[in-house]
């Protein structure tokens, strides 16, 4: 019963990856299906760099989200579950490549302008790139003095904030 929770994520993550595992070969599947058998009259050399392309863009993140659900043990005993795949950050922007590739696969099949769906990928990462160094960037505020009536409001918080402060207790 110690190691409950550890045993459950290690399940979780389990079946997850088995999920995405079978995302991505049903993608590739039918890309390959439709794409190269179906339609083979009209595949160019563009298509079987975009069938690399596309396995390239699964089998990174999908190695990297393998790697943070594998289990730790120690002495036989499982330390740690893994990481919990259902929470943000770097797994979820992971799992928005695997889908983002998929849908790009699946979509490409119809016309290669949804190959432009790719540039969501870098363009979100700008723009949390942005974010993130803007807030090392001054904003101008730092160095600028405050005026005599924001000063006057401020030293009158810190005095009022330095003065003892009185507690009434009900006497019996």
């Amino acid at each position: 019963m110690a190691n409950q929770g550890a045993k459950k994520r290690k399940e979780e993550n389990a079946r997850h990856m088995a999920n995405l595992r079978r995302i991505i070969i049903a993608c590739n599947v039918i890309y390959v299906l439709v794409r190269m058998l179906i339609f083979h009259s009209s595949i160019t050399w563009k298509h079987w760099v975009g069938l690399l392309l596309t396995s390239v863009a699964y089998f990174f993140p999908y190695q990297q989200l393998d790697q943070m659900a594998k289990p730790a043990y120690a002495d036989g005993e499982l330390l740690d579950g893994g990481f919990d795949m259902s929470t943000g950050g770097i797994c979820g922007y992971l799992h928005d490549i695997i889908y983002i590739t998929s849908f790009v696969q699946l979509a490409s099949i119809i016309s290669d302008k949804f190959w432009y769906t790719y540039l969501v990928i870098p363009a979100f990462g700008a723009y949390k790139s942005f974010g993130f160094i803007s807030g090392f960037l001054s904003q101008g505020s730092e160095g600028e003095a405050e005026d005599e009536k924001t000063r006057k409001k401020r030293e009158k918080m810190e005095r009022k904030a330095s003065r003892p402060k009185l507690v009434k207790t009900r006497n019996r």
